[in-house]
């Protein structure tokens, strides 16, 4: 079914290519300007939507092999995925049951065991307590009753979600409304993990509408490679998630072809967003490769940061690395000094209070749809998430 409706969505992107037009949003939306600003409101979305919410936080090829791990912080939460030696990759809270001390520092490593920098208590890869120093000293506890604190994890389509609120009550196969199965047509899982590096952002609201947004990469971009590239963007909502694509001339040559005959590289180019924070970009330097970065809330409402990662079909030939290199240099260099040095002024003119709402045009819905979800998702209670999204899952895909 998935490369079905990749067809449909094909054939939809080339009729629009043929008519010389894009579809349109029913009117312009404002949204409230305090709301890239607004502490009470930032809190709510750090609490409501991203501990609520599943997050892709890490990729099937960065932990391929039992005892890969990764630690890291992700909305003020340190975690720890690892790949067991069962090979089931388990999502921890990254605090010592005895003290609460962080036990690994952030970064990937290998190993069977975790201990505590600070009285050494340790873990296994499961997350169970499988040593207590001197523990005929510290007292007698139940070992069971002390395990790493677990969050629910998902493994799909070469990607891995974790939830930091162990006690949601909803199901990641649930809110990923079918878009896993679109996903895993690129079959990340056998990808090659190339390089990440890390940029401080503004507000991550004002960050992720740049991701949805097509309408400034003509103007702002006019330097890098914003010439080549349209300013038309179709978009297909699935849930809170959304693909967004231009009006491809290239699949004019898949016209009159059998459906088995169309480029399924091809038609997977296009920039897909995983709510909240997820952005998917394809390029090609030294490779077929793709750019997915990760969006988090920095430590106060007007900052951000974003881990960019690289990734290629294949492992890079020696020659083709130093082009890898170069491609991934310009797209940080296109985030960091483009889109969020300006969305940095941004923040900072929308502070002043001066402008009162900012707008979304009929052809930026994306970003329309993105804040209506958000909206929604801050005042829907627990008891309700599972519903709304199986919902979701029952509706047509839509397009926007």
């Amino acid at each position: 079914m998935a490369r079905e409706l990749l067809l449909e969505m094909a054939r939809e992107n080339l009729a629009h290519v043929k008519a010389g037009d894009i579809p349109l949003a029913d009117e312009v939306v404002e949204v409230p300007a305090e709301h890239y600003y607004d502490e009470a409101r930032w809190k709510l979305e750090v609490e409501r939507v991203f501990k609520r919410m599943p997050l892709m936080l890490a990729m099937t090829c960065e932990l391929p092999n039992p005892g890969d791990y990764k630690a890291m912080d992700a909305a003020h939460v340190p975690v720890i995925i690892s790949r067991g030696q069962d090979g089931k990759v388990r999502g921890f809270a990254n605090i010592c049951s005895h003290r609460g001390s962080q036990i690994l520092p952030v970064g990937t490593g290998n190993a069977k065991r975790f201990s505590c920098p600070y009285h050494a208590w340790t873990y296994n890869d499961q997350g169970e307590l499988v040593a207590i120093l001197s523990d005929h000293e510290f007292g007698e506890i139940d070992r069971a009753c002390h395990h790493l604190p677990e969050l629910p994890t998902y493994e799909i389509a070469g990607l891995i979600w974790v939830t930091l609120d162990p006690e949601s009550p909803l199901e990641t196969s649930d809110f990923l409304c079918g878009f896993d199965a679109l996903l895993a047509r690129f079959g990340f899982d056998t990808w090659h993990f190339f390089d990440s590096r890390r940029i401080e952002g503004p507000n991550w609201k004002i960050a992720y509408d740049g991701y949805m947004d097509l309408y400034h990469l003509p103007v702002l971009h006019r330097n890098t490679f914003g010439p080549q590239m349209s300013n038309q963007a179709i978009y297909r909502a699935f849930g809170p998630h959304q693909r967004v694509s231009s009006p491809n001339p290239m699949l004019l040559e898949f016209e009159d072809k059998p459906d088995d005959e169309w480029d399924e590289a091809t038609m997977l180019m296009s920039v897909w967003t995983i709510f909240p924070h997820v952005s998917i970009a394809s390029f090609d330097g030294g490779g077929r490769g793709v750019m997915i970065s990760q969006l988090f809330p920095g430590d106060t409402p007007s900052t951000s940061y974003t881990v960019q990662n690289y990734l290629m079909e294949k492992p890079p030939s020696e020659a083709q690395i130093p082009l890898a290199n170069e491609q991934f240099k310009l797209l940080e260099y296109v985030v960091r000094e483009e889109d969020y040095a300006t969305g940095i002024r941004q923040q900072k003119a929308l502070e002043t209070g001066l402008k009162k709402t900012v707008m979304f045009g009929r052809n930026e819905a994306g970003g329309q749809c993105f804040h209506a979800w958000l909206d929604k998702l801050l005042h829907t209670d627990d008891r309700d998430l599972p519903q709304l999204f199986q919902q979701e899952l029952m509706n047509d895909h839509q397009a926007l």
